[in-house]
């Protein structure tokens, strides 16, 4: 299982994610992340553990955009990390995704 929330407008989309993510959070709380638009580039935050790490980590950095997704994460396979938690960005670093479900590559 898994919590996807998303925004786009005129709010601070981080923390709106965030929040969306705290409601959200009992579908997955192995670990948490969030993706949004800083500066021209997807920028992503993830961490192991509850989203309140999270949280806290994106008022550290004051993260901010207009429009952001963002994931709780409930490990059925590879183990909660910060490298398995979601958003996941594309080699080129253009598209940032988030997915319920597993992948598995041949």
């Amino acid at each position: 299982m898994c919590g996807i929330v998303g925004y786009i407008g005129s709010k601070n989309a981080i923390d709106v994610v965030v929040k969306g993510l705290q409601r959200v959070e009992y579908r997955g709380y192995d670990s948490a992340g969030v993706a949004g638009i800083s500066n021209g580039k997807i920028q992503i935050v993830k961490k192991n553990g509850r989203v309140d790490i999270l949280k806290q980590t994106v008022e550290d950095i004051k993260f901010s955009s207009h429009v952001g997704i963002g994931h709780t994460r409930w490990a059925t396979h590879g183990e909660p990390s910060d490298i398995n938690a979601h958003p996941h960005i594309s080699s080129k670093g253009k598209v940032a995704i988030v997915h319920n479900g597993i992948s598995k590559t041949t």
